[in-house]
């Protein structure tokens, strides 16, 4: 076979194969094809680009694709303005429904007014690396360490940290990412719906005195709360008052009245600010107790 006819054969058979791959990649479109529905990334682009979880799903383009499917309501989007989410839902023509809003709260009051510190940590100013060093010096050992990895990792700035070390939550720009409770070296945050304004504020397992000499306003498991509310809301769990979240409709402010040191509150229905028993102890100590 000479030179020119071996190009020749060459040149049909690259011919012949693209034609056979044409045709291969034609029937392969045709029915392997998978229809996506349009207004999903129209949805998406009206979604505020967070990935933050808080809807219950993988991100907002998963939410999108939920959303005109019909496997979930707009309103369930706690980052959108409530605006936009009726926007989704006139588009795609459904209802806005309603989710319950939830926001992040912590379960400890002991900054470092009333809780001491019994060693001083010097190193990286991170919640995380304290805790890897003995616990991080605090003599509560399930309290927060004032860090602040939380509003550290908050992409709404929804957590600041107070004068005492203690991160307060804004419940109007929380939307319940849950970002706080991963990064929580202590697991102090969780992710509470409103209606829940009964709230331990604490998460010590010591017991009396022992445990009230590490921080004025820890849970010393003295059982009041328990005795004065309706039978199974509260219970005592290993030296710590336990709300059985199932019973809520039977929550009140009663049992918070003779807590001794203010652990349990009362929220109000805004879930802004809470209220402590009468019997709490007052503290108007202003200052940081000394360390040691």
């Amino acid at each position: 076979m000479t030179g020119l006819e071996f190009m020749g054969v060459s040149v049909a058979f690259l011919t012949l194969l693209g034609l056979v791959l044409a045709v291969a990649l034609a029937v392969a479109n045709k029915y392997l094809f998978v229809y996506e529905d349009p207004r999903i990334d129209e949805v998406e682009a009206m979604l505020p680009a967070a990935n933050c979880g808080a809807c219950g799903t993988a991100g907002c383009r998963n939410f999108a694709e939920k959303l005109v499917a019909g496997e979930v309501s707009p309103g369930q989007c706690t980052v959108n303005a409530k605006d936009t989410n009726v926007e989704i839902a006139n588009f795609l023509g459904v209802a806005l429904g309603k989710v319950e809003k939830r926001v992040a709260r912590l379960a400890c009051a002991g900054g470092r007014h009333v809780a001491h510190i019994r060693a001083s940590y010097d190193g990286l100013s991170s919640c995380r690396a304290a805790a890897l060093v003995s616990g991080g010096g605090k003599g509560c050992r399930w309290g927060c360490l004032g860090f602040g990895d939380c509003g550290a990792v908050c992409e709404f700035g929804a957590i600041a940290m107070n004068r005492y070390g203690l991160p307060v939550v804004d419940v109007d720009k929380c939307t319940a990412c849950g970002d706080c409770v991963d990064v929580c070296p202590k697991d102090l945050f969780s992710l509470e719906p409103i209606s829940h304004r009964l709230w331990v504020a604490c998460k010590n397992h010591e017991f009396g005195e022992e445990a009230e000499a590490e921080c004025e306003v820890m849970c010393t498991a003295c059982g009041r709360c328990a005795m004065d509310s309706p039978e199974g809301l509260v219970e005592m769990r290993d030296n710590l008052a336990t709300i059985d979240y199932s019973k809520n409709a039977l929550a009140s402010p009663v049992a918070i009245e003779r807590c001794p040191t203010g652990a349990i509150v009362w929220f109000d229905a805004a879930g802004k600010t809470f209220t402590k028993g009468r019997d709490a102890k007052k503290i108007i100590r202003k200052e940081a107790l000394p360390v040691g």
